[in-house]
């Protein structure tokens, strides 16, 4: 018998493909179609957002914020406020804690629904986009009445919120958390117990709890594989510590794993969504009692000389934050978003850095996939729920 000799052969994989789930671009040596080598090139959508925010004042970054992890807006402002808000020395009043609160974990329903709709499409079902999306459009109307933009609001803002609930905000909030338990159970009724989902997911991009923990992989890609750390119970903020929710948890692993997760992370997030929208009163408080940090209501802005020069100082001039550095860390779509902040004194940050959950999903991206075939790339990188933006900042 001669001898049979093979070769292997290298191709890329992105930074253009739909299902590298943004510019991600994967160097894979195959053998076939058995990946022997992966190697993972980020950088392609390097947007200098640390840097541009040395330039900003401390409530200009805000925005900036925002358009990183953009399936997670409301979360990274949340972690760079509250990091801001702790130099400042400042405690938010209840009813604040709790529009955040709302906030995010609609946010995370929106980011969920955002990845459950592309995974599904990624695999070739294409029908439960549709379905997603359609309940997504509900959240991002509601972004729209707080604030009147759909994806970035800027609502959270250093010393509370931007302005006070508009009218008919309890009624749409209601409205979408008693139709979400309903929809989640149809996206359940689609893909769970679908042979081909199952094949195509089941022991696929299968990580173990000890893989987690040598790339710190955290949040549901962690939780997918037996961990149970969740910010929100670790190092409760905004008043976590008194909401009733469970973390999700599955010990597989594997693509269908973090499926799961996702899934009972939606209905825990209705849950929380419930409980939050149940202590906020339609009108009260909306940002801290500090006038150096918030400008004046705009009754005594037109009445008061002092309220005027105050307004317009804040405006103008922004305010200084005490020298000091700080991290907050929450727990955002995608696991632990860190915001890191350093002040010199001054009215502009002296640094900001951020931890990005996307960016170690990135690294662990090469022992996912070897030794599985290249249609199982896709059902991986679509899994790991990565935002490339959260990665080039």
């Amino acid at each position: 018998m001669p001898e049979i000799r093979t070769e292997t052969m290298t191709v890329n994989m992105g930074p253009q493909h739909p299902s590298t789930h943004g510019v991600f671009r994967l160097v894979l040596e195959l053998d076939g179609e058995v990946i022997v080598k992966a190697k993972p090139t980020i950088g392609y959508l390097h947007t200098g957002i640390e840097k541009t925010a040395e330039q900003k004042k401390w409530q200009q970054v805000i925005p900036l914020m925002e358009r990183m992890d953009y399936l997670g807006a409301q979360s990274n402002s949340l972690s760079y406020a509250l990091a801001v808000e702790r130099l400042l020395g400042l405690e938010m009043p209840d009813r604040v804690k709790w529009i955040r609160v709302l906030l995010v974990e609609l946010q995370r329903i929106n980011s969920h629904l955002v990845w459950l709709g592309t995974h599904a499409m990624d695999l070739g079902a294409v029908s439960v986009m549709l379905y997603c999306f359609r309940e997504r459009e509900l959240i991002l109307n509601i972004n729209e009445m707080i604030a009147g933009f759909r994806m970035f609001p800027s609502y959270i803002r250093v010393g509370g919120l931007r302005e006070d609930l508009p009218r008919g905000f309890h009624e749409a909030v209601t409205e979408l958390l008693d139709r979400m338990p309903g929809k989640i159970t149809d996206y359940e009724d689609l893909l769970t117990k679908n042979s081909i989902f199952m094949q195509r997911t089941q022991g696929v991009g299968t990580f173990s709890l000890e893989q987690c923990y040598q790339y710190a992989l955290v949040g549901p890609l962690a939780r997918a594989s037996g961990s149970t750390y969740d910010v929100r119970k670790a190092f409760p903020y905004c008043g976590y510590e008194t909401f009733d929710f469970e973390v999700a948890t599955r010990e597989t692993g594997d693509v269908y794993g973090r499926y799961l997760v996702r899934l009972q992370e939606m209905r825990e997030s209705v849950k929380i969504c419930r409980q939050a929208l149940e202590r906020i009163s339609p009108t009260g408080t909306y940002q801290v009692d500090d006038p150096k940090v918030v400008p004046p209501p705009k009754d005594k802005v037109y009445t008061e000389m002092e309220a005027l020069i105050q307004h317009f100082l804040i405006y103008s001039q922004g305010f200084a934050v005490p020298a000091g550095e700080a991290y907050v860390p929450i727990e955002g779509p995608r696991g632990e978003h860190g915001s890191y902040v350093v002040s010199e004194g001054t009215n502009r940050p002296l640094r900001v850095h951020f931890r990005s959950a996307s960016l170690l999903a990135c690294q662990a991206m090469e022992p996912m996939v070897v030794d599985a075939l290249i249609a199982d790339v896709v059902a991986i990188i679509g899994s790991t729920d990565i935002v490339m933006g959260d990665v080039d900042r």
